[in-house]
């Protein structure tokens, strides 16, 4: 299947004349150009499936817009918001800063705040001079230096997820529940955000804007569409091999594993001048935490891994596992929609098979018929123009909502209702206020070269998910045939989202390029890893994309490490966070204190607050700092795949 070539710019079946064409005089050019940019801003700011819901599968869990994947490209993202950051931070730039081979710290965003950009070989097995990777890495200093602690690194998932605009965005919050006498340590991994080079698969953001308009539906929307997922995804998976920038099998695709990733957070460690580390990794950040783990255990101090993806399943690359536990999730917002009651759930039944039922035959009524809404005109002298919510849009915000129910699901049900009743309006302004920040950006789209780093930190970059993710899995060799019978398994293991998740293993068809240096776990099966320090997973009792039974299994492979288990619904423990878990976590980091056998159960927020009969530990000492820490990260973790 023949694609376009890198640079070229695809739209009703001709190629954009800037690149391609010496046939049209400039003019002709700029109005080509702008028409292309107003239809990207309409799409943006009125399209009535948002970004997010165009790519709600990945292991990255916040966002201050709670969406999902809309801000994960490069050139779409969203700057962290003010709530960890000083009103009036400095102005700052990366490219302020010489890249070195040591760590040089140097005042970034706020006086609390560090950044250094190192210098590490782009293959760490061959390393020579003339191939390097530069790291953008940022620090959060501890403010307490009665007993200064070191630093704990974190990740916020992905893969892909930016460091440094977690950091920025709830650091603070964090850095509450590990204590202010610890730094707080993130990076831009390899290929990601301020680190370059960085992968982008497209050479203009215009040209990926263009290619996401075209995008389909959910796989079980219409007959034959799983086919034409697949061949988009071969189509893109070209696109971005065969781009220049990205140096092919020599260059970042072909070292962007997590391998790499676990030896540049070891030297980021060692040029710190520390010898062992302390690490709290969210979703994706469970396989860069595990890989460390078992690649260098002597030098684990404390490491907390959070909403756990199965390792064995990321390295082999089937994708069957992590679907365990939604239908579990999805079930709850039936249970306690009833248990909310007519007056607060708009979406109540007599009981909550009837609530299933009625969503089920909600669903059926839009597949057949999608229900219409007005999108604000342009100007005063424009006329609304009209879209739909579609089947494919509809589940879309279900799966997303999925990633935290506490937050979401009293929102969706009344989303519910006036689709229901045939009234987008709930469904427009929920969309919307997910959309505003991240959409206006994407109006603003410009093009930074993967060379340079970015000028204003962005939650993640897009093109980096499946670039670390395939790099770490077995190749995909399914063809068509062979990925429809996999789609229709990952539907029998979720009714709610299989039919959307299906993205995960999709993104890797079609993809040629493979690592120099890949991960390939323990040597003999049964062996288990021995590390300086217990290990601590932790997990709600039902997470869409990571569930329970993933942490258990990933502690077995790892000599006395525990599981804490959180009574909570969504993607990691942040969705549904409450005050025991935190405090235990704080222990952990603090006193060494790994939860017993009679003490690795905790609660957690549930939706439309309700409670059921559940025997769980609730902590004693209370400490409001932490408490509040967590209400504000329980608020701000995104739906969708983001911080999935």
């Amino acid at each position: 299947m023949a694609g376009p070539k890198s640079g070229g710019l695809l739209l009703g079946g001709t190629l954009d004349p800037e690149f391609h064409s010496n046939q049209h005089d400039a003019s002709t050019v700029r109005r080509r150009r702008f028409a292309v940019i107003l239809l990207m801003c309409f799409f943006c700011l009125f399209w009535i499936v948002p970004t997010e819901m165009l790519y709600s599968f990945s292991w990255l869990p916040i966002s201050s817009s709670s969406s999902p994947s809309a801000t994960t490209t490069t050139t779409t993202g969203s700057a962290p918001p003010d709530g960890n950051r000083d009103d009036n931070p400095p102005v700052f730039s990366w490219l302020d800063i010489l890249p070195a081979r040591s760590l040089e710290w140097r005042p970034c965003y706020s006086p609390l705040h560090d950044c250094a950009r190192l210098d590490v070989p782009m293959d760490w097995q061959n390393p020579s001079e003339e191939k390097r990777v530069i790291l953008a890495v940022i620090r959060l200093r501890a403010t307490n230096l009665t007993h200064h602690r070191g630093p704990v690194f974190f990740n916020p998932g992905g893969p892909g997820g930016s460091g440094i605009w977690a950091l920025l965005d709830h650091g603070k919050d964090l850095q509450a529940i590990v204590g202010r006498d610890h730094d707080l340590v993130a990076f831009d991994p390899r290929g990601v955000g301020s680190s370059v080079p960085r992968i982008e698969c497209w050479k203009h953001a215009q040209e990926r804007a263009a290619w996401e308009l075209q995008d389909i539906g959910a796989v079980d929307s219409h007959p034959g569409v799983i086919y034409d997922a697949y061949a988009r995804a071969q189509l893109v998976s070209r696109v971005c091999e065969t781009n220049e920038d990205l140096g092919g099998e020599e260059g970042i695709l072909a070292h962007s594993s997590t391998a790499y990733h676990a030896r540049d957070m070891l030297e980021i460690l060692e040029q710190m001048g520390e010898q062992r580390l302390k690490y709290w990794g969210f979703s994706y950040g469970t396989v860069l935490g595990g890989t460390f783990a078992a690649m260098y255990p002597d030098k684990v101090e404390r490491m907390v891994n959070d909403g756990n993806v199965d390792y064995q399943e990321w390295y082999t690359g089937e994708y069957f596992n992590f679907l365990r536990d939604t239908d579990k999730v999805m079930q709850s917002f039936y249970r306690f929609c009833h248990l909310a009651g007519p007056l607060r759930c708009a979406f109540y039944a007599p009981t909550p098979l009837l609530i299933e039922s009625r969503l089920d035959s909600l669903l059926e009524a839009i597949r057949l018929s999608p229900v219409p809404i007005m999108t604000i005109p342009f100007s005063a002298e424009s006329s609304p123009v009209p879209q739909l919510v579609t089947y494919t849009s509809a589940k879309r915000m279900l799966s997303t909502a999925l990633y935290q129910p506490a937050l979401r699901f009293p929102r969706v049900a009344e989303v519910l209702a006036g689709l229901e009743a045939r009234n987008a309006t709930a469904y427009r302004l929920y969309v919307s206020q997910d959309e505003t920040r991240s959409s206006s950006s994407l109006c603003l789209a410009e093009t930074v070269p993967p060379s340079e780093p970015l000028p204003v930190p962005l939650e993640g970059t897009a093109d980096a998910f499946p670039a670390i993710m395939c790099s770490d899995a077995l190749p995909t060799r399914l063809s068509p045939a062979e990925f429809e019978g996999y789609a229709l398994k990952l539907q029998d293991i979720s009714r709610a989202a299989g039919s959307v998740q299906v993205g995960f293993r999709l993104s890797c068809v079609g993809r040629v390029v493979r690592p120099k240096w890949r991960f390939e776990g323990r040597r003999r099966k049964n062996e288990k890893v021995k590390t300086r320090f217990p290990i601590l997973f932790v997990n709600n009792v039902a997470d869409n994309v990571t569930p329970l039974v993933s942490a258990e299994k990933n502690s077995r492979m790892f000599e006395d490490s525990a599981v804490l288990v959180q009574e909570g619904y969504g993607h990691t423990s942040l969705a549904a966070g409450s005050r025991c878990t935190a405090e235990k976590v704080r222990r952990y980091f603090q006193e060494g204190k790994v939860p017993g056998v009679g003490e690795r159960m905790c609660g957690g927020e549930v939706p439309w607050g309700v409670t059921e009969e559940v025997e769980i530990e609730e902590d004693d000492g209370r400490d409001d700092e932490v408490e509040r820490a967590v209400a504000r990260l329980r608020k701000r973790m995104r739906a969708g795949g983001k911080f999935n």
